[in-house]
């Protein structure tokens, strides 16, 4: 039984710890990253390392400080949305986690988009660029469509046009063009209208934003097609569906070719092509 000395001397032994000290938020997110590492390990390509994408998600929050004020189960589910595409979030472009309100919110950003269009295999190059007031530039639909862009040196003034182009293997391509005001047209439907990438990086928003246009008609997997809708979405926690808060979903073509008839397939190209050029 224990003495009134006994009790003594364990809190003497108490007070002479040193207290601890509340985590920071930073501290609890890297804690959290840590513990989640097999999670990240599963979700990730074989290419990719856990350790190395917690790194850079830490990074990119230590980068945007609001990304501190944001629910942890969002954030973390922002990083896992990112694991599950295999896109590394930060300066190279591949993909942002940036704050919704208090929650955090993953982007696929321009060479996201362009690295899960390359994974189908079926396109030789894609790409895309912005046109400047003194770049010659020229374009035409219809039967033979074609597109001819020289830049300008020295100052090119503003930005009128943007432009993505994608050569399949077969031989043949695609190509989508927009004006500036039908990419300011698109960048209102976006809840990061007016922060993250659109504001730091808004050349490389608009270069995505045609490319995402124009996905529907590339050679690609439903699984990759699938994948980039998982854009300008919000993961209450990493075990969640993502929810998207941008008001313009990617059409996503689920019809095989085996599933449609001769007759009727030839017919479907003859019609799909009037649409891409005519539109």
């Amino acid at each position: 039984m224990a003495t009134n000395q006994d009790v003594k001397n364990q809190l003497a032994s108490r007070a002479s710890q040193p207290a601890q000290q509340p985590q920071s938020p930073e501290q609890t997110i890297a804690a959290y990253l840590k513990r989640m590492g097999p999670e990240i390990e599963k979700a990730l390509p074989s290419h990719m390392n856990a350790d190395r994408m917690a790194r850079i998600a830490l990074t990119t929050i230590r980068t945007t400080p609001k990304l501190l004020e944001c629910n942890v189960s969002s954030l973390l589910g922002a990083v896992m949305q990112a694991a599950q595409l295999g896109l590394e979030p930060g300066l190279i472009g591949h993909c942002y986690i940036i704050p919704y309100g208090r929650e955090a919110q993953f982007i696929i950003g321009y060479k996201g988009m362009i690295d899960l269009a390359r994974r189908s295999g079926n396109i030789e190059s894609i790409y895309a660029h912005c046109v400047y007031e003194a770049d010659e530039f020229d374009y035409e639909l219809g039967l033979h469509p074609k597109l001819h862009h020289k830049p300008a040196t020295g100052r090119r003034g503003e930005m009128k046009y943007v432009y993505a182009v994608a050569h399949f293997k077969d031989g043949g391509y695609q190509f989508e063009v927009m004006d500036k005001e039908e990419i300011e047209k698109r960048r209102s439907r976006s809840k990061a209208a007016k922060n993250g990438p659109w504001v730091t990086d808004y050349e490389e928003m608009a270069k995505k934003t045609v490319i995402r246009h124009m996905w529907k008609y590339l050679p690609i997997s439903i699984e990759i097609q699938q994948q980039a809708t998982q854009d300008e979405v919000v993961r209450k926690d990493i075990s969640s569906e993502p929810v998207s808060v941008y008001n313009e979903a990617i059409d996503v073509n689920i019809t095989s070719a085996e599933s449609v008839p001769l007759d009727e397939e030839k017919q479907a190209d003859s019609s799909e092509n009037s649409t891409l050029f005519d539109e």
